[in-house]
């Protein structure tokens, strides 16, 4: 009798304990699973009634691959729907997009456009890359006075690349009056955020 009990009591623990491992590893997957979907789901659901913010996240998720296939093609939809309703954010990337052509056949005449339309707005990454374009002359004539121009104001901002890119027009006079010292002091302003080849242009500059 006593034996009996003890295999009773046994065989009860094991269909308790395996219910318990089934359940709880079952439910953890499709939570976890099922929170990754869902809010996916709601940023579709979003994005399609014109939520320029989920429209750039799932551009973003897209182009990375993040809880979604990686698809550049899909991302150019959405990066476009959030760019021409004026988002800033999503025509920087957008014209990321044509630079680079992903998703897209490369058009550098195309992404000027679009990084156009966002440094307008203020976009800093937009300056420099805008600025870029012109003193290197492409999608536009070349005209480092106007590449100046927009290192500039992305450089007020504070964006250490065009800190940087500005300093090297100071320091090799390149559409403004050469300025050693302008040079180092926004050098030293983009070393801080460590630009690398701000630390390095400094090294030269023996600062």
């Amino acid at each position: 009798m006593i034996l009996f009990l003890v295999i009773l009591a046994v065989l009860t623990f094991c269909l308790i304990v395996g219910y318990w491992f089934f359940h709880s590893g079952r439910t953890g997957k499709a939570g976890s699973g099922g929170k990754s979907d869902d809010t996916l789901e709601k940023w579709i659901i979003a994005a399609e009634s014109g939520d320029i913010n989920a429209q750039i996240k799932l551009g973003y998720c897209y182009l990375q691959g993040e809880g979604v296939g990686k698809d550049v093609t899909e991302a150019l939809r959405w990066y476009s729907k959030a760019a021409e309703q004026g988002s800033a954010n999503a025509q920087f990337n957008l014209a990321l997009c044509y630079e680079n052509g992903w998703g897209v056949p490369q058009n550098i005449t195309v992404a000027v456009e679009w990084y156009r339309k966002a440094a307008e707005q203020g976009d800093a990454d937009a300056q420099t890359n805008l600025g870029w374009c012109y003193r290197q002359g492409k999608g536009v004539p070349k005209d480092v006075a106007e590449a100046v121009r927009w290192y500039r104001q992305a450089a007020e901002q504070g964006n250490a690349k065009a800190q940087y890119k500005l300093g090297f027009c100071y320091h090799k006079g390149i559409g403004v009056n050469k300025d050693e010292a302008e040079a180092v002091r926004l050098y030293r302003r983009a070393a801080e955020q460590g630009n690398a080849e701000a630390q390095n242009a400094l090294k030269s500059c023996n600062a």
